[in-house]
């Protein structure tokens, strides 16, 4: 087992495009870290890195107590899984497995034994005599696993492993992820572009942007004290609401006008904006559709806003409002709280109220996007313009090489 450290870390390609930014970071001996962001955010850039897949342009990485920048992916002590599987379509599941130990020539007893428990930790041992083409995705994938396992590495990384998998099978092997990796404890560095995986699986999770790290922390880190407006708005399912605002200060005490409703700063936040050179008079709040309350009319300080759409979830009814603003803002109403006629007569609705909880909120500067009460937080990058999908820039690529030849 071993710690990784990347510092500085940079990659430049040959047309000029950068895919990773001075990406700093150090993963403690068992973390499982997840790499989450939109596509080009150059998470698998980063990945591919550590395995060696990718030679850096720049920085350091170590794995233990070795600098690896210049060593061979097979010398490394990681194994990879892929999005793809990348089974061996003529060999048995038990061959898939072994076939890494019969390249280190371990004897066949050990691997016997090796193949096995792995197989027993997976529950795949009655496929072991099957062939790829007959199993389900998800069982390729737990193979796939199977075969990185057996060896033992320092470093486990894992590439979008679940993207090919319908949403059931997803939640599934989520659970036998997080299983595996109670059995296993290795470090593991897993890259998704979904949050729900990231939110579910990370000790700590790297959120990026166009190959830069907007932020990094525990899942209830991020959820409720994003960085900017960047991470505030890719983590939560629906996203956060975004109001303009506007800051008055009160002796030591601040509060926020949203469309007219008086909102008071909580204590936090206020020792955070007193200690600053200079304040925004102009912000934007930030506020999660679970935060915002609907009121009875002519309530104290609430926010008028007209019914558009509601959405019937099941446990939770998720209402889109006009406020008079550019979008729409959302609200998660659980339907425990409400009984039938209740559900029926608020759908039925056409103008309502509602506040926003107070203790809740986040504050972001316009100009840049950073948390106001965030130490350290990074801005919002203006242009991708130096981003690269990696997979696109390979076809580029070998299309030159064919025009050239």
């Amino acid at each position: 087992m071993a710690e990784v450290k990347l510092r500085n870390v940079k990659k430049q390609y040959d047309n000029g495009f950068v895919a990773v930014h001075d990406f700093n970071l150090e993963i403690k001996d068992k973390e499982f870290i997840v790499l989450v962001g939109p596509s080009g955010c150059g998470k698998s850039t980063t990945l591919r890195m550590i395995a060696g897949l990718e030679d850096i342009s720049g920085g350091e990485i170590m794995i233990g107590e070795n600098v690896v920048n210049d060593m061979e992916p097979k010398d490394r002590d990681i194994a990879m899984v892929f999005q793809n599987y990348a089974l061996y379509p003529h060999m048995s599941v038990y061959e898939n497995i072994a076939f890494g130990l019969r390249l280190r020539r371990l004897p066949n007893d050990e691997i016997h034994k090796k193949v096995c428990e792995a197989a027993e930790i997976l529950g795949i041992t009655e496929l072991l005599g099957r062939k790829p083409k007959q199993l389900s995705g998800g069982q390729r994938q737990r193979v796939a696993i199977g075969r990185a396992i057996v060896r033992v590495p320092k470093v486990f990384l894992m590439d979008e492993p679940l993207s090919n998998l319908d949403a059931k099978l997803r939640n599934q092997m989520r659970a036998e992820i997080i299983l595996l990796r109670r059995k296993i404890q290795t470090t593991f560095v897993y890259v998704t572009h979904d949050q729900t995986e990231a939110m579910t699986l990370g000790d700590r999770i790297v959120i990026m942007k166009d190959g830069y790290v907007m932020q990094v922390g525990t899942p209830q880190e991020l959820f409720n004290h994003p960085a900017n407006l960047f991470v505030a708005g890719f983590i939560g399912t629906p996203q956060m609401n975004f109001f303009d605002a506007k800051l008055i200060k009160n002796g030591s005490k601040y509060t926020v006008n949203v469309r007219g409703a008086e909102i008071e700063v909580p204590d936090y936040i206020c020792e955070k904006l007193n200690a600053r050179s200079s304040v925004p008079e102009n912000v934007i709040l930030g506020a999660r559709p679970e935060n915002l309350l609907i009121r009875p009319a002519g309530s104290k300080n609430t926010i008028k806003a007209r019914m558009k759409v509601t959405e019937m979830m099941g446990s939770e009814m998720h209402i889109h409002a006009d406020c008079g603003m550019d979008k729409d803002v959302i609200l998660r109403v659980q339907t425990a709280d409400l009984d039938e006629e209740a559900q029926v007569e608020l759908m039925a609705r056409k103008d309502f109220e509602f506040s926003i909880r107070q203790r809740t909120i986040n504050l972001f500067d316009p100009d840049d996007g950073r948390n106001l009460a965030v130490e350290n937080a990074v801005p919002v990058p203006k242009k991708a313009e130096t981003a690269v999908n990696t997979d696109e820039f390979d076809k580029k690529k070998k299309k030159d090489k064919k025009k050239k030849s």
